[in-house]
């Protein structure tokens, strides 16, 4: 990023109506880090902290029409990729990101909610594996969601988690960042894994029912620090305390009756 630039990043993803996950998530979580955001909506949800009542994916066509909006004007640092349904949109952006030879890209790669319902249709699956995740400087799954990716068991223990992880790296991404939030233990543990080793990212697992969008908030701040000009390593840590303290604070707000959105603005109400 040049001096006394502004720092931006972009997020292609779904939107969340309830403004806790998706887009919404994002496009806050960028806010809070000091980064403009920018977004490219890929499908809209009928949703609340209850779940998912409705998906409408948006044309393929028209996704490009938004990367090339967006892309063709700012000077964007780096690139948050969340929900995308169908494998035409995951085409769609594979292109784009290819179009305009963007680099710092983050891809989450969400497949179910945290209600439980499934974002992602099982013929996407292999499109995604084999458009996006070669494109990836970091792709951010968490237990159920590698296990999909590489069709086979969900990871029990950090051995089996470090083992998915680089299967996942032979896919062709630059790094993993593979997440222990599914797992049970005191400590939720996160492993970052890339051609200099692995990061083992512990933090303590702190006890609520308000964690509806933590893996978008975790790969936007992700992005964000890239924005900004952070080594990946210093941002992965970086967007570890940011989430880890949003969930801290999550149980100081009251928002619907189900899983409730992590406080995002902790820093700042």
């Amino acid at each position: 990023m040049a001096a006394g630039a502004t720092p931006i990043a972009v997020t292609i993803a779904g939107s969340d109506s309830g403004g806790g996950a998706g887009i919404q998530a994002d496009l806050k979580t960028f806010s809070a880090l000091g980064v403009y955001g920018a977004s490219v909506i890929a499908a809209l949800t009928a949703q609340n902290t209850l779940g998912v009542t409705g998906i409408h994916d948006v044309p393929a066509d028209f996704i490009t029409a938004q990367i090339d909006a967006v892309f063709s004007d700012l000077a964007v640092g780096a690139v948050k990729i969340g929900m995308l349904s169908r494998p035409a949109t995951i085409a769609a952006v594979a292109d784009g990101l290819a179009r305009w030879n963007q680099r710092d890209v983050v891809l989450d790669p969400v497949m179910v909610a945290a209600s439980g319902d499934r974002l992602l249709s099982e013929d996407a699956v292999a499109t995604l594996r084999d458009k996006l995740l070669p494109r990836a400087s970091l792709v951010t799954p968490n237990l159920p969601e590698a296990a999909v990716l590489l069709d086979t068991a969900v990871a029990g223990d950090e051995a089996a988690m470090l083992a998915q992880a680089r299967a996942l790296l032979t896919f062709g991404p630059a790094a993993v960042l593979i997440k222990g939030g599914h797992a049970s233990g005191e400590e939720s543990v996160d492993l970052l894994v890339d051609a200099s080793g692995v990061l083992r990212l512990p933090a303590p697992r702190i006890a609520t029912r308000n964690t509806h969008g933590t893996g978008c908030t975790l790969s936007s701040a992700i992005a964000a620090g890239l924005a900004r000009g952070a080594p990946l390593r210093e941002a992965v840590q970086a967007a570890k305390d940011y989430i880890s303290r949003a969930i801290a604070a999550s149980d100081t707000l009251t928002i619907g009756k189900g899983h409730g959105p992590v406080h995002h603005f902790h820093a700042w109400w």
